[in-house]
C-alpha cells in the first residue's frame, strides 16, 4: 500500500509522524471507455465553447463564478494564488468530541493513517488507545492541495482512520425536505408492531449480505463478452405490492420467524450433538427390550 501524504497528527505539543493511505480500493471499480460505434476508436475529450462552438486550448480557458444567469465573476489563476492557506504538513487536532455529535451527513472520504517510522509507534499507539477508552473522536484541520479540510480522526481495529468531513455550510438542511411536516405523528399500534418486527430482525453486520451483486453481475457480463459468449439477463424487476401499513406489518411478522442471528459456540454444538445421539438411542433401546421379552 503506497502512501499519498506524509506529515503529523498534532494536538497541542504532541506531534505523531504519520503517513496517509487511501482507504478505498479504486481498482475494484469497473470503468468504461467511450468508443466510436463505427470503428471502436476511443473518444477524446474536446473542450468546446457552448456559445461559439469553438474547440479551445487550456490557455484559452479561465474560471468564472456564476452569480446571475449568464453573468460571471471572472477569477484568474493569479486571483486564486492570492488565497494562501498556511501549510504545516500537519493534521491539527482542535479538540475531541463524542462521535454522536458528528452527523452522518458530515462524513466524506476515508483514509488510513499509519505510523511513519519507529519514532511514531509509541505516541501512535497512545493516541489510538486513549480514544478507544474515552470513546472520543479527534476533530482537526489539514491543508491538502491548497484547500483546508475539516477531518475526524478515530481508532479502527489496530490503526487510525482520518476521514474528511463536509463543512456545515455545505450540508443542506433536513427541514427543507418536502412533506416532512406530515410525518411527525406515528400510530401507537403501528409502533408496537413495527418494534416487534425490528426486534425479530436484529442481527449483526457480519451476518448481513454485503456482496455487491451488481458488480459481480457486471463482471460476468464483461467476462462473457471477452470469451464471445451470449449475454443473458441476470435479474427481473421485482414488483413491490402496495399494502397499508398495518397489513404490511402483520404479514411481515408472520413471514419473519427467525430469531436474532447468533453463531453457535463449540459447547452449544457439542450439547446439541449429544442430545441428538440420546434421542436416536432411545428408540433403539426400546426395540431391543421388546425383542428380549
Amino acid at each position: 500500500m503506497r502512501s499519498i501524504w506524509k506529515g503529523h497528527i498534532r494536538f497541542l505539543l504532541v506531534a505523531i509522524p504519520v503517513r496517509i493511505y487511501n482507504a478505498i480500493e479504486t481498482a475494484e471499480k469497473i470503468q468504461f471507455n467511450q468508443l466510436h460505434r463505427d470503428d471502436y476508436g476511443p473518444i477524446g475529450y474536446d473542450k468546446k465553447c457552448k456559445k461559439c462552438g469553438q474547440v479551445v486550448t487550456s490557455d484559452q480557458i479561465t474560471k468564472g463564478y456564476q452569480y446571475e444567469p449568464d453573468r460571471y465573476a471572472i477569477i484568474e489563476p493569479e486571483d486564486i494564488a492570492k488565497v494562501k492557506i498556511k501549510t504545516t504538513r500537519a493534521v491539527d487536532i482542535i479538540g475531541f468530541v463524542d462521535s454522536s455529535e458528528i452527523p452522518a451527513t458530515f462524513y466524506d472520504s476515508p483514509y488510513y493513517a499509519g505510523p511513519d517510522g519507529p519514532v511514531a509507534e509509541k505516541p501512535y499507539a497512545l493516541l489510538r488507545e486513549v480514544m478507544k477508552q474515552t470513546g472520543k473522536v479527534g476533530i482537526g484541520k489539514v491543508v491538502l492541495r491548497d484547500r483546508e479540510d475539516l477531518v475526524a480522526v478515530f481508532p479502527h481495529e489496530d490503526g487510525l482512520v482520518m476521514q474528511k468531513l463536509h463543512y456545515p455550510h455545505e450540508i443542506r438542511k433536513m427541514k427543507d425536505v418536502p412533506e416532512l411536516d406530515n410525518t411527525k405523528k406515528a400510530d401507537k399500534n403501528e409502533m408496537k408492531l413495527a418494534t416487534m418486527l425490528v426486534e425479530q430482525m436484529v442481527t449483526s453486520l457480519s451476518e448481513i449480505d454485503t456482496v455487491d451483486q451488481y458488480h459481480q453481475a457486471l463482471r460476468k457480463i464483461i467476462e462473457s463478452k471477452i470469451k464471445g459468449k451470449k449475454v443473458v439477463e441476470f435479474a427481473e424487476v421485482e414488483e413491490i405490492p402496495r399494502l397499508d401499513i398495518m397489513s404490511a406489518l402483520k404479514k411481515s411478522l408472520q413471514q419473519s420467524n427467525r430469531k436474532p442471528m447468533v453463531k453457535a459456540t463449540a459447547a452449544a454444538s457439542k450439547k446439541k450433538a449429544l442430545t441428538l445421539v440420546k434421542a436416536e438411542a432411545k428408540p433403539k433401546a426400546a426395540a431391543r427390550k421388546r425383542k428380549a421379552s
